[in-house]
């Protein structure tokens, strides 16, 4: 049976995206109570009407949802909330992690009779507050079907792409060519510039072309015009994908050097002051 607008869904981690996708699932209806370390970010989300959630009351809650910054964040969460857990939860996670800390967590909810379901997602700011996401999953194909009509309030696709762990390799392959993509990006704009081209031209004059993407008409423009607010892609968070990248890519002995080089560049640009800046930032990176 699927969780329909009548499901209790407590919802942990109000950032960028968590706190768009919350006030979706609240706009269509659905019981919330929403949770963030630092409590003040979800006053915006009670004001729409969701409930301030207690984490010991996380047991009434029949689907967990997270959308936190890490590994470490994730893993700090799950430690603050197992003691409440009980059988037949289901925890859908919809943060960026690493495929053995989301092995990890599934083993523990197992363990503990919760179902984990990794569920990162890709389409960023803009896709959260339209619903037009695409989720990648990993996990048990059963607990997938019946989250159905909560994704479908978030996303506009969903795919299983295997057991636990795959939907995280799969938003690490995603997150791969976007970091990547966008410190070249920053590299075609900065040439342009330097070579007389007006630069505001560039994104509508290659739409549609071999050279277009989501990330090259996001990013361009901004890049172009160096207007970096509001921020829809954090340096740090791009960063720290790109790493998890190079990481699994280390466990199966993959040399991928341009990923490599693309990581050293936002790290770089990360330690000169841009962690929570806008992924368009990294055009100052390049021009230096």
């Amino acid at each position: 049976m699927s969780f329909d607008r009548n499901t209790k869904i407590a919802f942990l981690g109000m950032g960028l995206m968590g706190s768009r996708m919350a006030t979706r699932l609240i706009q269509a209806g659905y019981q919330v109570a929403v949770w963030n370390r630092t409590a003040s970010a979800c006053e915006p989300l009670i004001d729409l009407g969701a409930h301030a959630l207690q984490l010991e009351n996380i047991a009434d809650y029949p689907v967990i949802l997270s959308c936190l910054a890490d590994d470490t964040a994730v893993q700090n969460v799950f430690d603050l909330i197992a003691a409440y857990l009980k059988p037949e939860q289901i925890i859908v996670d919809f943060s960026s992690l690493s495929v053995d800390k989301t092995l990890s967590l599934a083993d523990k909810s197992q363990q503990l009779g919760v179902t984990w379901i990794d569920s990162p997602v890709s389409g960023g700011t803009v896709g959260a507050e339209n619903g037009t996401l695409v989720i990648f999953a990993g996990g048990n194909a059963e607990s997938i079907n019946r989250l159905s009509l909560i994704y479908n309030v978030l996303s506009q696709r969903v795919t299983r792409m295997g057991d636990s762990g795959t939907g995280q390799a799969t938003k690490i392959c995603n997150q791969l060519i976007v970091a990547a993509n966008s410190t070249l990006i920053a590299e075609a704009v900065a040439l342009a510039q330097q070579a007389g081209v007006d630069t505001t031209l560039l994104a509508p004059a290659l739409a549609g072309g071999f050279a277009d993407s989501k990330p090259f008409q996001i990013l361009t423009p901004r890049m172009a015009s160096h207007n970096f607010e509001p921020v829809q892609w954090k340096v740090q968070t791009l960063a720290k994908d790109l790493n998890n990248a190079v990481v699994l890519a280390e466990k199966f002995q993959l040399d991928i050097p341009v990923a490599k080089k693309a990581l050293s560049q936002l790290q770089v640009h990360q330690n000169n002051g841009y962690a929570d800046s806008d992924l368009a930032t990294v055009i100052k990176h390049v021009e230096i």
